[in-house]
C-alpha cells in the first residue's frame, strides 16, 4: 500500500465524466479514477471549504458515526477487476477496526470529511497510475500534462466508475 493524496478533480475531455487524481506521496505517479457527478460535488465542496446548510450524505455518515464515537482510520483503492475499482474504509472504535466495502468515490468523499489517510494498492498502482517526468513537479506543468492525458484517454482504459 501506498499513501496517496488526492490532487483535484477534473473531467474527460470526450464524455465530460469527472476524474478524482490521486498523487502518490512518494513518487511523481498519479492515478486517475473516474466518478460519478456527485462524488465529485462531495469531493470538491469539501476541498474547497464550503459547506451546505443541511448535512449531505457523506457528512450525515461522519457525524452519525462520530456520535458513536467511532473513527476513521484509512480508506484505500484496493483493487481493480473488470474496469472497476473497488475500496474500503477502515472504521475503528474500542480498539476494534472493521473494514467496510465501499466505492473508491465514496472512500474518497468519507476520507476528506473525517481527515483519514488515503492509500493505494501497489498492484492498483501498478496497473493503472501514470507517471509523469521527474522534472515536472511545477504545478501548472502536471495539470497541463494530465489535461493532455486526459485528450487522448477513455474510462476503459483505467477501469470506469469508482
Amino acid at each position: 500500500m501506498q499513501e496517496m493524496t488526492i490532487y483535484g478533480v477534473s473531467f474527460d475531455m470526450v464524455g465530460k465524466q469527472p476524474i478524482v487524481l490521486l498523487k502518490c506521496a512518494e513518487s511523481n505517479r498519479f492515478l486517475p479514477i473516474w466518478i460519478g457527478h456527485p462524488e465529485a460535488a462531495a469531493i470538491l465542496m469539501r476541498l474547497q471549504g464550503a459547506s451546505t446548510p443541511r448535512p449531505m450524505t457523506h457528512d450525515l455518515m461522519v457525524d452519525v458515526l462520530e456520535q458513536f464515537e467511532v473513527k476513521c482510520t484509512k480508506v484505500a483503492v484496493t483493487e481493480l477487476r473488470d474496469n472497476t475499482f473497488y475500496a474500503t474504509i477502515t472504521l475503528e472504535q474500542n480498539g476494534k477496526e472493521v473494514e467496510v466495502d465501499s466505492r473508491p468515490s465514496d472512500a474518497l468523499a468519507f476520507a476528506v470529511r473525517s481527515g483519514a489517510p488515503i492509500f493505494a494498492a501497489d498492484e492498483v498502482i501498478e496497473e493503472s497510475a501514470i507517471e509523469f517526468d521527474k522534472g515536472s513537479e511545477e504545478a501548472d506543468d502536471v495539470v497541463d500534462r494530465f489535461r493532455s492525458f486526459l485528450d487522448d484517454v477513455s474510462p476503459d482504459d483505467f477501469g470506469q466508475q469508482g
